[in-house]
């Protein structure tokens, strides 16, 4: 199988890649999605003035439910039992930023970078939704920021 990437089959296939061999350790890794907007916009959000409401509460419960979502959504995700995600917000008014940082938890075959991805992803995504009204223009970038496994047990 070396040389060969790991999510095609024989005839270039799209697979998902068999985990079963691999033993189960804990795992974790940690995404980030940054938005930039407005410094207006940052600030109604940092004080809980957006019109639709308080976005830093609904992204960490969307993101949440985005990470335990991922395999339905990211098409060749293994489906991990995750143990712990939890989802911040972070907004610099003054420089128009706003960070959300998804840490996910498990102890699986397979890493969950694909979980924090997505809970970040959509974290982004609905603090999006709460500042298009005041600033259409939002952008958005998500990256992997850190992803560990522990080593199996003895």
């Amino acid at each position: 199988m070396a040389g060969r990437p790991t999510h095609l089959d024989e005839k270039g296939r799209a697979r998902m890649v068999d985990v079963g061999h691999k033993p189960v350790v804990r795992r974790r890794a940690v995404a980030e999605a940054s938005l930039t907007t407005t410094a207006e916009a940052a600030r109604a959000l940092y004080d809980g003035r957006l019109p639709k409401g308080d976005a830093a509460a609904v992204a960490r419960v969307a993101g949440i439910a985005g990470a335990k979502r991922a395999p339905d959504l990211v098409a060749l995700c293994h489906p991990l039992p995750l143990d712990s995600v939890s989802v911040d917000v972070h907004v610099t008014p003054s420089d128009g930023e706003v960070r959300v940082r998804c840490e996910a938890l498990a102890s699986a075959r397979t890493g969950v970078e694909m979980e924090a991805l997505t809970g970040a992803a959509v974290g982004a995504l609905n603090v999006y939704d709460m500042l298009k009204a005041i600033d259409p223009e939002v952008t958005i970038e998500v990256r992997l920021i850190e992803k560990t496994k522990d080593a199996p047990p003895a």
